[in-house]
């Protein structure tokens, strides 16, 4: 019953009446709170005020959440000449400013650039493709239709996990040229064809859509 009371003190934390400019988030025991304001001192007035209220709440339901597993990212995009700082405090200390933090498997960053995220899952991809290269030699191993089937079952979905949040990154052609080259790895090795295919030749073999057309189709 622990955790089960838990989830509905939880429950209560959601419900507190929050300005406006605030939303939060919730999941398992992660908590996000977003706030949107139009300047810094202005973020920090609203934040500082929400995080006060949370930390009441706790109090009264003898919680406590933990300063230093908490972190601080302003989101903010152009180029604004404006202190880039922002203190927030969570049980009367400064929490820690990032310029990056991961959410449910997405990595967010200041700008919502999302390249760190391009980076960690193109990478994490490219090794998954190489240690079952290892099983899949040219004339032994793994064959055509096993290789895809795990493209299709593992790999595909890892590069359009939460397409619909971080589809228009590939509009960076660095972001682009990350997952394309994954996708042409994988081609290359189900296809078992030479480094010097084309990537509509080996489409065209493998008959897998190309990825940018499947995070496309993703986000619809």
């Amino acid at each position: 019953m622990v955790p089960l009371i838990g989830f509905f003190k939880y429950n209560f934390l959601l419900n507190l009446k929050f300005t406006h400019h605030t939303k939060a988030v919730a999941f398992a025991d992660d908590l996000v709170i977003i706030s949107k304001a139009e300047s810094i001192p202005e973020a920090e007035n609203i934040t500082n005020s929400e995080v006060c209220k949370i930390s009441t709440w706790a109090r009264e339901n003898k919680l406590q959440f933990n300063e230093q597993k908490s972190q601080v990212m302003l989101l903010r995009r152009g180029r604004r000449k404006e202190n880039k700082e922002i203190k927030i405090y969570l049980n009367n200390r400064p929490l820690i400013q990032v310029n990056s933090m991961s959410n449910l498997g997405i990595i967010f960053d200041h700008k919502l650039t999302f390249k760190e995220h391009m980076n960690y899952m193109s990478g994490k991809c490219t090794k998954l493709i190489f240690a079952l290269s290892k099983s899949a030699k040219l004339n032994w191993g793994l064959q055509h239709a096993a290789l895809k089937a795990i493209y299709t079952g593992a790999i595909s979905p890892l590069l359009l996990y939460w397409a619909p949040i971080w589809h228009k990154a590939i509009d960076t052609a660095s972001n682009k040229l990350k997952l394309i080259r994954v996708h042409r790895l994988i081609n290359i090795k189900i296809a078992k064809a030479y480094r010097t295919v084309s990537n509509e030749a080996l489409s065209a073999v493998t008959g897998l859509t190309p990825i940018t057309i499947k995070i496309q189709e993703a986000s619809q």
